[in-house]
């Protein structure tokens, strides 16, 4: 499948090709089953990370003195993603949710023949994290604590949700592609700027709706707990902000031309 792809050196677009470029400069191998195993294998460590979090907060589970405060989802989720991302990203691109995987292909920037592949492993990781998290923590963890599924906070609109779903996830996907497809930024810094961009995200929309930020995370605990408040809006909204932050660096921020800002003549 020919597709544009981004230079890892420049950072520019190249002609049409049948070579794609994935997130942190690395080709799309053509083994896809390896690929894909890597994203079911991310998304599952992701998920479990935030999910049995989510569950041990809820059910007041302490570790070594207090339950987890309001501050232990987003450092959970944000260090599980700079992990996954870390140690994946050589292999798949560490897209890890379906969000991010869409935005690209949108734009032209990962091939549709495998975004299938890639939206069934991120959701089929996502599923064993949510039943993981309630083999661990028992039937409390779902009757209870709903297996960690993100519901709208008290009073507010599916429309906030949405809202809150697509600004989060448009702050996450559009620092996603800064340092994992610009040459102008250090590599080293990758997975630690993605990490903290997540733990960001659940801070901002936490107290609005859950902070999904992440289709897969979000639907895949609903199933399994059958708690479906406002479904729609945490599966689209993600899509919707991460497509656009992925148009809006590509076509605005991207480097490789010069503006009269760069001449010190004007």
């Amino acid at each position: 499948m020919k597709a544009t792809s981004m230079s890892p050196r420049s950072g520019q677009r190249t002609a049409p090709s049948t070579a794609v470029v994935l997130l942190h400069g690395h080709p799309l191998e053509r083994n896809l089953a390896r690929a894909v195993t890597a994203e079911a294998a991310g998304t599952f460590v992701l998920v479990l990370a935030i999910t049995s979090t989510a569950v041990a907060a809820a059910l007041s589970r302490p570790v070594a003195g207090p339950p987890y405060g309001s501050l232990a989802v987003p450092v959970a989720g944000g260090l599980a993603l700079a992990i996954a991302v870390a140690s994946l990203g050589h292999i798949s691109g560490a897209h890890l949710n379906p969000a991010v995987t869409l935005g690209l292909a949108v734009n032209r920037h990962f091939p549709w023949a495998c975004a299938p592949g890639y939206l069934i492993a991120q959701f089929t990781g996502a599923t064993a994290a949510a039943a993981a998290t309630w083999g661990l923590y028992g039937d409390q963890a779902r009757s209870i604590a709903r297996l960690g599924a993100t519901v709208p906070a008290a009073g507010v609109s599916v429309g906030r949700v949405a809202a809150a779903e697509a600004v989060v996830t448009f702050v996450l996907v559009l620092v996603v592609v800064a340092v994992a497809t610009d040459s102008r930024v250090p590599r080293g810094i990758a997975a630690v700027a993605i990490g903290a961009a997540l733990a960001v995200a659940i801070v901002i929309a936490g107290p609005v709706s859950g902070a999904g930020v992440n289709p897969a995370r979000a639907i895949a605990p609903m199933i399994l707990a059958g708690e479906f408040s406002d479904w729609w809006a945490y599966l689209v909204a993600p899509v919707v902000g991460a497509v656009v932050a992925v148009a809006l660096y590509d076509r605005f921020l991207r480097g490789g031309t010069t503006s009269a800002c760069d001449d010190p003549r004007t």
